[in-house]
């Protein structure tokens, strides 16, 4: 029952764009459709779960045993990057439409600040591999989820009457916001 909560928590009420405002650049950048977002949700949600398992057993298995936790932001950005580089090359390989639509997007998963935010977020909460995993699993459907709304809206967006000056760029903060605000509902849940 606590690995359910932690899950809808990680996805819903401690979403990770909208309530800890981590991972905009991919959020705010790949959202102009939900085909592409589904597929950066789709990555994401990958190499967030893998990489809070690996990081967890890196960190629990090696760096916490032999006291080398000071170095876990270094070596979890090493895990987390290799990941990146196998989807990437998966995805190049094997879904060729996919990674021309997410473009530059892709490698930026490297840097997604949500990923690498999860991981230490896992370390600092004392999450165990499992829990890490679960939590990194939310919180990266969260992510998909938050992304997928926005591209949904986005796509309307673009045959509405919008006013000149919130066009483009300020009618997508403005969104963003008002999400933030409907998944603060969300709060009470757990």
């Amino acid at each position: 029952m606590n690995i359910l909560l932690l899950a809808i928590g990680a996805a819903l009420v401690n979403n990770v764009i909208l309530s800890q405002f981590l991972g905009l650049c991919p959020f705010l950048g790949v959202s102009k459709s939900v085909n592409t977002a589904t597929g950066m949700g789709a990555a994401v949600v990958f190499v967030m779960t893998i990489a809070s398992f690996v990081t967890s057993v890196v960190y629990y298995g090696i760096l916490r045993r032999f006291g080398l936790e000071y170095l876990n932001t270094i070596v979890f950005i090493l895990v987390i990057a290799a990941l990146v580089q196998f989807v990437e090359m998966f995805l190049k390989k094997k879904v060729k439409s996919l990674y021309e639509s997410l473009g530059v997007y892709l490698p930026l998963i490297t840097t997604n600040c949500a990923v690498l935010g999860i991981a230490l977020s896992n370390v600092q909460s004392g999450y165990g591999i499992l829990e890490s995993t679960i939590n990194g699993c939310g919180s990266a459907v969260g992510f998909t989820i938050a992304i997928v709304i926005l591209a949904g809206i986005r796509e309307r967006l673009e045959h509405s009457p919008i006013p000149e000056a919130f066009k483009g760029t300020p009618i997508v903060l403005i969104t963003s916001g008002l999400m933030a605000i409907a998944f603060f509902g969300f709060s009470g849940l757990i």
